[in-house]
């Protein structure tokens, strides 16, 4: 029997079976690891599995079939696993905030280039634009336009009072879509508005330390009454990189990889190299500074093993 993963518990996992849409829960069978990948969650929300009923009316996940792409990031207790957020997906939303709390560029930059290794296309929510004064404002404006001249569509939206939401209703369409972000920048809230009657949890964001709490303790993938799907996961702290070359991170940053093809050295690492085009696009403006420094500090990843936030 044949199915989709809709939903992950951590040891459960619920399999909607392609003969009738029932909804079993499932374990895995025995010490089931997948091929060359170090993973906290071996089968995640996306998969689509082969499971085996037992008399209980439960049922074991026994193969997972290829999967087409993921999202994956370091998983944030061991440094040496992965933690695989969502498979086979058509597009990714990061929603991500400019107060209330403050996302980084950094923690956007990491997203970015992890969706562009598994080739999954991105677009940016910023969220709570209800909450921010006319300097958040044009802040705001600045870090849309910086990203839009990059190549990811941005909106601006409010969960809270619906601003925009049509938009991404519309762009949800007939696709499955990973909804990602750190705690507290409104995932919950969004779902809500786009799915009225699913109800998920929200909490209110802590004053002291400008930061959100977890609402979601595990992903689940939500039909859409048009079509399509979207997949609920975790608010994550920080987005460590997994299993991603020095070598090829340069093309994993569309405006880096552009510069590159003019650098007077093939293996140019854009650190320090004489000729390099990407350090003069960066000294003209042509790059952002934000965007060079987390280039720079995915590179050091590598070097320290460090997980970073």
């Amino acid at each position: 029997m044949t199915g989709l993963v809709i939903k992950n518990t951590g040891s459960w996992y619920t399999v909607r079976t392609d003969d009738g849409g029932q909804l079993v829960d499932c374990k895995i069978k025995g010490n089931f690891r997948l091929k060359g990948i170090r993973s906290t969650n071996p089968v995640a929300v996306g998969d689509r599995v082969t499971i085996v009923p037992n008399q209980e009316g439960t049922a074991f996940i026994t193969a997972i079939e290829d999967r087409r792409n993921y999202i994956i990031r370091k998983s944030s207790n061991l440094s040496k696993q992965s933690h695989i957020i969502a498979a086979n997906v058509d597009q990714a939303f990061l929603v991500v905030t400019v107060n209330h709390p403050m996302t980084s560029t950094t923690f956007i930059d990491r997203f970015l280039a992890s969706a562009e290794a598994y080739r999954v296309p991105v677009t940016l929510l910023f969220n709570k634009t209800d909450l921010l004064d006319d300097e958040e404002l044009n802040y705001q404006q600045m870090m849309m336009d910086l990203y839009d001249t990059v190549g990811y569509h941005c909106l601006a939206i409010s969960a809270e009072t619906g601003e925009g939401v049509d938009e991404v209703m519309e762009r949800l369409k007939g696709k499955t879509t990973v909804l990602s972000g750190n705690s507290g920048v409104g995932k919950s809230t969004l779902i809500n508005r786009l799915l009225p009657g699913v109800n998920l949890k929200t909490a209110e964001i802590s004053d002291a330390h400008n930061s959100g709490t977890h609402t979601t303790t595990f992903s689940e993938m939500m039909p859409l009454p048009e079509g399509g799907y979207i997949i609920d996961t975790p608010g994550i702290k920080g987005f460590g990189t997994f299993d991603i070359e020095p070598e090829e991170l340069t093309s994993y940053f569309k405006e880096i990889f552009h510069f590159s093809k003019d650098c007077r050295f093939n293996n140019c690492t854009h650190t320090h190299e004489p000729g390099c085009a990407v350090l003069k696009a960066v000294e003209e403006h042509y790059i952002a500074q934000s965007r060079y420094q987390s280039y720079l500090s995915m590179m050091e990843d590598k070097e320290e093993a460090k997980y970073r936030k």
